[in-house]
This record gives C-alpha cells, sequence and structure tokens, in this order.
C-alpha cells in the first residue's frame, strides 16, 4: 500500500556516533528509538564523500561519473531527471526545507515547494577545489576547524532550529491539504557539520568528562598513504590543534552536535505523531557522508575511510520490522527507487536499467549479501582520483596514481591493516577489481573529471583568480553573507 514518506538527512555525520551503534559517549536517544522500531543498514555507503556529489547522486539515483557534477564546484542544476521531479509530474507534493547544495534556488530544482534552501554560494561552490595539480594550495579557511569549536550557537544551529520548526508546521498544518496522493518530505539539516560550535547544553555534557583522544590521533604525524598526505597537506585542519584542550573542545563539539541533532529529529518525529501520519508514513534518515572527527589526525571528509564514506540509514515505518539489521552494504541511491516504491510511482520510466539503486525493502531477505556498492571522488584536497568497492567484508580503495587499499572489515573493523600487498589478498583483488571495472573505467573517469575541472578553472578566471578568491571555509545559509579567507 503507498505510504507518505519523511526523509530526514544531515550533514557529516559520522556513522558510528549513535547510541544504537554502541557508541560509548554519544547520546541519541531519538534516533536510537527510531532504529529500535525500523531497521538500521549498518554497512551504508555515499556515493561520494563531500557534499555536492553525493547530493546531486542522491537526487538522481545515479553514479557521479554519469552525471557529471564532479565536485564542489558543480552543483546539481535540476537539468538530470530527480526524484522529486518525476514525483511532481505525477502529481505528488514533493517539499524540501533546509539544505540541497545544489547550484541555486532559482533554478527548477523539481520540488513542489522549496523553502529556506542552502546552496552553494554564489551559484559556483568550492572553486579551489578545481585545483588539483602538483601545486594544490592549502586552505587558509583550515583554522576555523579548531578555533571555532565549543559552545555558542553558530549560524548552522540557528538555520537548523529554523528548519525544524517549519517541518513541524508543514506536518501540522500543511500535509493534510495532500491526501489525493503520498506527499514526500525532504528535511535537510546541516549539523553536526562544522563550525563544532554546539548548543551549551550539548556541549558541556561530554566536555565535563573525559573524552579518549580520536583513533590513531598519537600516530598521526606518522607517514600515511600518499592520498592522505595530500589531503592531510591541503586542508591542514590539524596543524590549528595545538594543544591536548582544543582537541577535546572539537570532540565535544562534534558530540554536542550530534546530539543536538538527535533533539531536532525528535521534534520532527513527534510532528509525525502528533499529525495523525504515523500509521501510513515511512520515515528515512540518513546523511550526505561521514566525518573523519580526528581519527588519523583528519578532520571533515573526502577519505575512503569508513568514518567519512560511511553514512547512518535507518528506515521505519509500515513494512519495516523493529529491530532489525541489515548488515549488506548498501548505497544511498538505493533510496531512489525505494523512494517510488513507497509512494507507489514505481514503474519503467522512473526506476530504469540506468540506476543503479536497489530497493532497500529488496535487501531485509539477504538476497543481496554478496552485492558490490561503489563510491568515488573527484574533489578538493585530491591529486588523483579515488574509487571505493565494498563487497561482502572486503573493501577495496583504488586510487588511479597512487597504490590501492585494501581492508577487511571483519578481522580489522577499524581499518589499521592495509592487506593489498599480501599474496594471499590476490584473489579477493581481483574480484574487486573485476567489480570496479563493472561500474567504470577509472582511468578514464579520473582524465575525464579532471579535464573538466580544468575547463571550468580557466573560465572563472584561472588558478590565480580563484587563489585569490579565496577560502569558503563551509558554505553558509540563505540570507547570509558568505566570508572568504
Amino acid at each position: 500500500m503507498p505510504q507518505n514518506l519523511v526523509i530526514i538527512m544531515s550533514d557529516e555525520h559520522n556513522p558510528y556516533f549513535l547510541g544504537f551503534r554502541g557508541h560509548p559517549i554519544v547520546q541519541t536517544p531519538h534516533m536510537d528509538r527510531l532504529a529500535a522500531r525500523g531497521v538500521s543498514f549498518v554497512s551504508a555507503y555515499t556515493p561520494s564523500p563531500v557534499c555536492v556529489p553525493a547530493r546531486a547522486a542522491f537526487a538522481t539515483g545515479k553514479y557521479v561519473h554519469d552525471i557529471k557534477f564532479w565536485d564542489n564546484a558543480m552543483p546539481f542544476d535540476g537539468s538530470v531527471p530527480s526524484w522529486h521531479s518525476l514525483l511532481r509530474e505525477r502529481g505528488h507534493q514533493v517539499v524540501s526545507i533546509g539544505k540541497l547544495h545544489f547550484r541555486s534556488s532559482d533554478d527548477d530544482n523539481g520540488f513542489s515547494e522549496e523553502q529556506i534552501g542552502m546552496h552553494v554560494i554564489n551559484g559556483e561552490g568550492d572553486l579551489l577545489g578545481l585545483i588539483r595539480d602538483e601545486d594544490m594550495p592549502k586552505r587558509k579557511g583550515a583554522y576555523k576547524m579548531a578555533r571555532m569549536a565549543g559552545p555558542g550557537e553558530s549560524i548552522y544551529t540557528t538555520y537548523d532550529r529554523d528548519i525544524t520548526a517549519r517541518a513541524q508546521i508543514w506536518l501540522h498544518e500543511e500535509a493534510q491539504r495532500y491526501s489525493r496522493k503520498p506527499w514526500v518530505l525532504f528535511v535537510s539539516l546541516v549539523c553536526p557539520h562544522f563550525p563544532l560550535t554546539a548548543p551549551p547544553e550539548h556541549f558541556y555534557r561530554y566536555y565535563d568528562q573525559d573524552l579518549p583522544l580520536p583513533k590513531l590521533y598519537e600516530e598521526r604525524q606518522k607517514p600515511q598513504h600518499p592520498y592522505i598526505e595530500d589531503y592531510r597537506q591541503s586542508f591542514a585542519y590539524d596543524e590549528f590543534f595545538e594543544t591536548p584542550e582544543m582537541v577535546k573542545r572539537a570532540q565535544a563539539g562534534y558530540l554536542g552536535l550530534c546530539s543536538f541533532l538527535d533533539e531536532n529529529i525528535g521534534k520532527i518525529l513527534q510532528a509525525v505523531e502528533d499529525g495523525g501520519w504515523a500509521e501510513n508514513t515511512r520515515i528515512v534518515y540518513t546523511s550526505d557522508h561521514g566525518d573523519n572527527v580526528g581519527c588519523r589526525g583528519l578532520w571533515g571528509k573526502s577519505t575512503m575511510y569508513e568514518e567519512s564514506v560511511g553514512v547512518p540509514l535507518i528506515v521505519a515505518g509500515p513494512g519495516f520490522p523493529g529491530g532489525r539489521e541489515v548488515t549488506a552494504p548498501t548505497s544511498l541511491l538505493d533510496i531512489y527507487p525505494f523512494i517510488f516504491s513507497t509512494v507507489g510511482a514505481a514503474d519503467e520510466e522512473t526506476v530504469t536499467a540506468s540506476h543503479p539503486g536497489t530497493d532497500l525493502a529488496k535487501l531485509l531477505d539477504g538476497r543481496f549479501a554478496d552485492r558490490a556498492v561503489f563510491s568515488e571522488y573527484h574533489g578538493m584536497g585530491s591529486k588523483t582520483a579515488a574509487y571505493m568497492i565494498r563487497k561482502g567484508h572486503h573493501k577495496l580503495v583504488f586510487y588511479t596514481d597512487y597504490p590501492p587499499q585494501l581492508f577487511d572489515l571483519k578481522r580489522d573493523p577499524e581499518e589499521l591493516v592495509d592487506i593489498a600487498g599480501l599474496p594471499s589478498s590476490k584473489n579477493v583483488m581481483r574480484d574487486l577489481m573485476a567489480e570496479l571495472a563493472e561500474v567504470c573505467d577509472p582511468e578514464a573517469t579520473d582524465y575525464e573529471a579532471k579535464a573538466t575541472q580544468r575547463k571550468l578553472l580557466e573560465r572563472v578566471g584561472g588558478k590565480e583568480r580563484v587563489i585569490a578568491r579565496g577560502d569558503l571555509g563551509f558554505s553558509v545559509p540563505p540570507g547570509i553573507r558568505p566570508s572568504f579567507d
């Protein structure tokens, strides 16, 4: 039976920072309860560990290399059919509230209604990320990660409060107007994306206790994989963490923002209940990508480690049994066909062979346990493309210009030991490389992405002009003037 659908997406939520996932410190009672009455997909991945490509892929249900929105300077512009545009064409009310990170609200982004949409700055986004050669510039705004961490309100927490309030109002006052066909409400929050400024009541619950250092933080000065060294040299976030106290403030800030996110999700879920929608509405919670949160001395996203490329994914409501965990590898692209089936609009025109996702409902019975899931990265802080293939308990990370990495996530869930060069890994490597070749030609895709980026860099004034423009640090909500460093 067709259902209404509420999709809640956060930004940069490390999938381990959830109470029900066993995190020893973070408090997320509302998300824990959502997982208890629904299904948690515990091996879920983003199609790209950075905002703009991930959100474009999520909107279209297609891989980044198929839609060509390669990085944070190439935002979605409505030119490729999306789940929201196709549902709108079929008479469904599809409402977006909050962050989209598309090109502009002036574009037709496919929604019936778009409220307080946050998009890339000036329709251009992060032009600095187009520079991916040997002289990749160091980010001047990197200091904000460390120095803005602490208690208080930021433009993001204020924005999230507004998004949450508008979602509550829509569920109480507007949803009832659209009873002819199932509706979809897309609520896109920004936290726990940095700045790591958390409301005091959330910050101090973590700051006032002992916090262990992030994983491998004490070994951060040791040489790492060359891809990671490129990222660290460009973003240089950790250079500004001058004392253990600053690290703790950042950790407490991130933990506090996770609890602040949970508080807002609780308000939205309560509005679903109070509006009388619980019996005929499914709920999805996920994030566009994760966050390293200091692991290995890395902050932000952009890597293929689980902390960054992994995402939380919970589905609750009719047809999804309570307290279930699905371990099969899952992708945000699997939400695309799930949306159409949920609202009763799945057909050959909406979900085609060019959409690689599998309906989440079909993953419940274990039939797809051996499937391969793919992610890719062609953006800021990287000199070479990075590709991930997860199949079973193995994960391959392939770089066009650097040695590959291979992890056995069953024996080594923390990704401490790269087994790519072991003779015993030869067959697994061959299998996963064949899976990668089924998705794309990695060298040709890397070449195409870089060629497109070079052309755009020339069109916007060249390398010197972009460097002079400066670093965004992070995007800003609508109505706020951006600040470059």
